[in-house]
């Protein structure tokens, strides 16, 4: 599994600007929001689900934090099979991660196509510099959208940009 260090060491090789600050480890979007005023740009929250049953990969959804949507309602948008969140076991196994740290960097740690990232298209295009956890919680890394859907290309996997369903 790869570290916060040889992940923006990987960053770093391919060119890719990526500031990095150290902090308090936050689990939530209300704990995040406290640093702010340190952090301009968008936020995500991420959403790691697995499908209800076998088949099929597991899909990690990188939202704009304020998104409200339904779960049930975006796998069903997104054409997947019926899904739920996945355990600390599979972040772990397929992220590399633990919980509260999930970040689209983690498809560092995954087998391209075990797990299918699609990304919100508010982040993608609203935003010059979106923040994301570097494979840790105490930590948050600044990218420009292009750069991330690169990095992730590079890592062979094939992010989707979407327009997830609102919760109504």
């Amino acid at each position: 599994m790869e570290t916060p260090q040889g992940l923006l060491a990987r960053l770093a090789a391919l060119g890719i600007e990526a500031p990095t600050v150290t902090h308090p480890p936050v689990f939530t979007v209300a704990e995040s929001k406290a640093l702010r005023p340190s952090l301009p740009g968008g936020h995500v929250k991420n959403l790691f689900l697995r499908p209800e049953k076998a088949a099929g990969p597991f899909l990690l959804a990188v939202l704009e934090e304020d998104r409200q949507v339904k779960v049930n309602a975006l796998v069903r948008a997104l054409g997947a099979p019926r899904a739920v969140f996945a355990e600390a076991e599979a972040l772990r196994a397929q992220l590399g991660v633990e919980p509260g740290s999930v970040t689209p960097l983690g498809l560092v740690n995954a087998a391209p196509g075990a797990v299918r990232p699609v990304l919100d298209r508010r982040l993608v295009e609203g935003f010059a510099w979106i923040h994301v956890h570097p494979l840790t919680n105490t930590m948050t890394t600044a990218i420009r959208p292009a750069d991330l859907l690169r990095f992730l290309r590079h890592l062979g996997h094939a992010p989707e940009v979407v327009d997830p369903p609102e919760a109504g």
